[in-house]
């Protein structure tokens, strides 16, 4: 007799998309959506990056639900279940996933962690530039000069590790479902705080309306500059974006849709987690932009001097502008990096259930055990990002990981569903458990054009690797600290995918009846 293992599934429907929606919504829609709408064209930026995801992100979120939803199964069970060739492709997510991004990024919610405290008291003073860099991080001149560990940041560090294993220790529907429920409405509501705070401020109002919203067309016209590579890095990077925003290549959207009902809207889903990132990152922008128009007219400078990208917009652009507030400065700050850990938080236990949900269905070894395995051995991942090289080899590891780890994951997706199994088998399966069906169209953006957008941006990112080294890193650091780092994610892929499945797991399906995915 098969022997059958129950699979958990979510509370709710609206714990199950809070959880994605929560996935999705991290740093990156804080800091890294605003830059580049003020990169590229201002509100002319939100027409590619709105295209971009009706074309590739709704496709490619409905694609991970169905891969989870139909096989019932985190990312290396699934992909087995349809190919064992592909197995390591399943495993290849999820590592990138933990080993590749979550070992920095908790370091980076650690340093919200300490911000949130410096707030009370405004101790980054009159320089948070310095303090930032030289009194924080105490940052060296090079990625191989280690210094010493920051006790301060190795705690926080511990801290957010520790909140992880508490929350991802409990089943699905008990820890993140729960936290997710608590975290997203007060997410969502400071936010608001900020956005309203914000926009009363001097310098505000002419940031967001001439900056933000005002479109530079010139910047997307591919018919006027079709020759200029900028007019196409703006749609390259709209993609771009949009994978990244959705936690697409992770493993992650996979691993949350095994935990799905049979009778479940995969398409309805997809379109509520999409539609909701991607306000938040717009109503977040009005906040960004605000704060740092008021700051640029409190120095009489330039927009374009005063805002910055990445953890520096986090951690110099605005404790600056906190510090020059009329009045509520700490409050502000305490809002503002009480937001960053939520957001942070919530993507974090995320990266890490990615990587749980595989290590289950592989070992057969209960959830207390691999949670506790996983967040140790995070932990001490991350200390070498603690030390006051972390933020040059986060910088180093980030650039690779997300460039190439993440973008060829999805385009592998595409090949597994969209060519091998073909688009309208798994077209046939959304239709058969939802309400809201899928035509060809979805077929058309699985098999040729997400995968083709995503293949530009490497190609993009590839190229510019040619051109010139990234961020003035020597090779030696390039190479040990960004190609190996994911070359290893590779080999840690293959090497879990040699250790053979319990046959009955690997030959379990759901409803196989029924199963539209089956060959």
């Amino acid at each position: 007799m098969k022997k059958v293992q129950d699979r958990p599934i979510w509370g709710s429907k609206l714990g199950f998309l809070f959880a994605a929606i929560g996935s999705a919504i991290g740093l990156g829609n804080i800091w890294r959506f605003s830059y580049m709408a003020f990169k590229h064209g201002g509100g002319a930026f939100l027409i590619p990056y709105f295209i971009a995801l009706v074309v590739a992100g709704i496709p490619l979120i409905i694609l991970e639900y169905t891969i989870g939803h139909n096989k019932k199964g985190s990312p290396p069970l699934s992909f087995a279940r349809v190919s064992p060739n592909w197995e390591w492709v399943g495993w290849w997510m999820p590592t990138v996933a933990l080993f590749g991004i979550m070992l920095y990024y908790s370091v980076i919610i650690g340093w919200c962690i300490n911000y949130l405290f410096f707030a009370v008291n405004l101790s980054w003073g009159s320089d948070p530039q310095g303090f930032f860099f030289d009194n924080f991080l105490q940052l060296t001149d090079s990625p191989f000069k280690l210094g010493s560990i920051r006790i301060p940041i190795l705690s926080a560090t511990f801290v957010v590790w520790f909140a992880c294993w508490i929350i991802c220790y409990r089943e699905i529907n008990r820890g993140i479902e729960k936290t997710c429920l608590i975290f997203m409405p007060l997410l969502f509501l400071l936010t608001l705080i900020l956005v309203g705070w914000t926009i009363t401020l001097n310098g505000a109002g002419n940031a967001i309306w001439n900056i933000y919203l005002k479109p530079d067309w010139d910047k997307i016209n591919i018919i006027k500059y079709f020759k200029n590579t900028d007019v196409w890095n703006v749609w390259v990077a709209a993609f771009g974006q949009i994978f990244f925003t959705l936690s697409l290549g992770f493993g992650i959207m996979i691993a949350y849709a095994s935990y799905l009902p049979e009778k479940t809207d995969i398409v309805g889903n997809a379109l509520w987690t999409s539609i909701i990132n991607c306000i938040y990152s717009f109503i977040a922008g009005f906040a960004v932009f605000g704060i740092v128009g008021f700051m640029a007219a409190a120095k009489n400078a330039p927009f374009s001097e005063v805002i910055k990208s990445g953890p520096q917009l986090a951690f110099v652009v605005y404790p600056e502008a906190i510090r020059q507030l009329p009045f509520g400065s700490q409050l502000f700050g305490v809002i503002f990096f009480l937001v960053l850990i939520m957001a942070g938080l919530s993507s974090g236990i995320s990266l890490i259930e990615a990587f749980t949900s595989s290590l289950m269905d592989k070992f057969l070894w209960t959830r207390k055990k691999v949670v506790s395995i996983i967040c140790s051995l995070g932990f001490f991942g991350s200390i070498i990002f603690t030390t006051q090289a972390g933020l040059l080899i986060l910088d180093i590891a980030d650039h690779f990981i997300t460039n190439y780890g993440l973008l060829l994951g999805g385009i592998f997706e595409c090949i597994l569903v969209g060519w091998l199994l073909k688009a309208d088998r798994a077209r046939a399966h959304v239709n058969r458990v939802g309400n809201v069906k899928l035509n060809i169209l979805w077929d058309i953006c699985i098999c040729y054009l997400t995968p083709l957008f995503l293949l530009a941006a490497v190609i993009q990112a590839f190229w510019g690797e040619l051109k010139a080294a990234y961020g003035d890193y020597s090779g030696d650091a390039i190479i040990f600290f960004g190609v190996d780092w994911l070359i290893l994610t590779i080999v840690a892929a293959v090497v879990l995918t040699f250790y053979p499945w319990i046959p009955w797991k690997i030959e379990e399906d759901h409803q196989p009846e029924n199963d539209q995915l089956l060959t």
